[in-house]
């Protein structure tokens, strides 16, 4: 008879589930884990893999064009069918057999199917009950967000996934929003020499640094996008097969595919959540071991819990989770203070991003405005990319832009954005820097390379002024 009993149960195999799964197992319990799709999840196939190949491609024509010797070797234009065929074959044509594989090596044991929480400690799979000695971790991430906009959702439009999973490129796109997902598709279709119009009222990157946004823009308009950043679309049609958005400044935009990028909501519909006591559609409130407020069994980790919508920080919770798991299960000795084994204390003030347009921004920590929002006192610190010598190696003309945020009480930094070519290289020692909480004194000491980007760092600490 087929084993039905688990330490623990994993409901979504993504990234953030195999990493629960993984943990708990090297922790010796025994492990389900379930999932309806493909092994590998969103990132793996629909998200952050296939959507930086298509970037990548695009991003590397125009720095080898940017720098002298290898601008005057190129002498035809970006091969998109070539492209796209590297992205199918990073993602291995939607084939998971590789991730099983993964897993049984691992020793955890898979149920194809959806799982529903059908009660205590008990999920079902299809005709299948599965019972979990200790834990649940619901792990199944979040879709696509299709605002309450007129014949918006009658019209069928592209979501990420779509954009990701296309086949070729049209010849021209809409993208309603702002945010990471709409500026990255749209870097990448406007290499296509795809005709890119994006609608966000909010602008590009809000809640990232003002200038990140600014940045990016100017890059897209000189790409031959098309930015309506001070407009909402008020209804969406098709004519002749062609989208037409109708903007509340009354104006209109036509375009052969539309993306909307405006956001995401939980994938918890049809988890059984009813059947212990939590809503449907709803994302999950954890506290910093990611167990689900008013349950002793209960977990959830990634994007279901809404913490930080990042592959990066839903497998750090799913390391912390997946070990407290285990210690809870043994009887062993959690440690669940700030920065613990057992917690995701960086979720709070110190989650690092980049976004892969063209130029990239990275950023992690505070913005200065979220910063002051937070009750510090701050000094904001910027300094232009282009005059760090490393800059002049990467590029004939340089384009970056660098920020850092020190808590003036401590002398530490809590946020630093980057904005350039190659930036998101420089984001690891800033992250470190933040978490570390590193005196700006002690910061002087950590010498960069010459001549590199790295360099930024002596130049953002110049400016500071060194202590006396």
């Amino acid at each position: 008879m087929p084993t039905t009993e688990y330490d623990l149960i994993v409901i979504g195999a993504g990234a953030v589930g195999e990493n629960v799964a993984d943990r708990a197992v090297q922790g010796g319990l025994t492990t389900l884990i379930v999932e309806a799709e493909l092994v590998g999840g969103e990132c793996s196939y629909w998200a952050c893999m296939p959507s930086k190949a298509l970037l990548r491609s695009g991003m590397v024509y125009r720095a080898a064009k940017k720098v002298g010797g290898a601008s005057e070797a190129i002498t035809k234009p970006l091969d998109v069918a070539a492209t796209f065929a590297r992205r199918t074959s990073i993602i291995h044509d939607w084939d998971d057999q590789g991730q099983v594989e993964w897993l049984e090596g691992a020793h955890i044991d898979l149920a194809r199917g959806h799982g529903v929480i059908t009660g205590v400690r008990e999920v079902t799979v299809g005709d299948t009950v599965y019972t979990a000695r200790h834990a649940v971790c619901v792990s199944t991430g979040s879709v696509a967000l299709l605002p309450d906009i007129p014949g918006l959702k009658e019209s069928q439009p592209w979501t990420s996934r779509d954009a990701t999973s296309a086949t070729a490129a049209p010849a021209s796109l809409a993208i309603i929003g702002g945010g990471v997902v709409a500026v990255e598709m749209a870097t990448a279709y406007a290499s296509f020499g795809t005709a890119v119009t994006i609608v966000a009222r909010s602008g590009l990157l809000a809640g990232q640094e003002p200038f990140a946004g600014e940045m990016v823009a100017d890059a897209l308009r000189e790409l031959g996008a098309t930015l309506h950043l001070s407009a909402s679309p008020t209804k969406v049609s098709k004519d002749d097969g062609a989208f037409v958005i109708e903007l509340d400044n009354g104006s209109s935009v036509a375009a052969d595919e539309l993306l909307v990028a405006t956001g995401r909501v939980p994938r918890s519909m049809d988890l059984g959540f009813e059947n212990i006591g939590l809503k449907s559609g709803d994302w999950l409130d954890v506290d910093d071991t990611m167990k689900v407020k008013g349950f002793d069994w209960l977990y959830a980790t990634g994007d279901i819990n809404h913490r930080a919508l990042l592959t990066h920080q839903g497998k750090y919770q799913a390391r912390a989770a997946g070990d407290v798991i285990v210690a809870r299960a043994l009887g062993k000795r959690v440690h669940d203070n700030p920065w613990g084994t057992h917690v995701a204390t960086a979720d709070h003030e110190v989650v690092p991003q980049v976004t892969f347009s063209d130029p990239e921004v990275a950023a992690v920590g505070l913005t200065s405005a979220a910063a002051t929002k937070a009750g510090y006192e701050t000094r904001v610190v910027d300094y232009d990319l282009s005059w760090v010598a490393g800059a002049s190696i990467q590029a004939d003309n340089y384009v970056g832009r660098a920020r850092m945020v020190v808590d003036e009480k401590r002398k530490v930094i809590l946020g630093v954005t980057f904005v350039g070519q190659d930036v998101s290289e420089l984001l690891q020692a800033a992250t470190i820097a933040i978490v570390g909480e590193v005196p700006l004194d002690r910061l002087w000491h950590a010498v960069p390379a010459y001549p590199t980007l790295n360099e930024i760092w002596l130049r953002l600490l110049e400016t500071y002024g060194r202590p006396a």
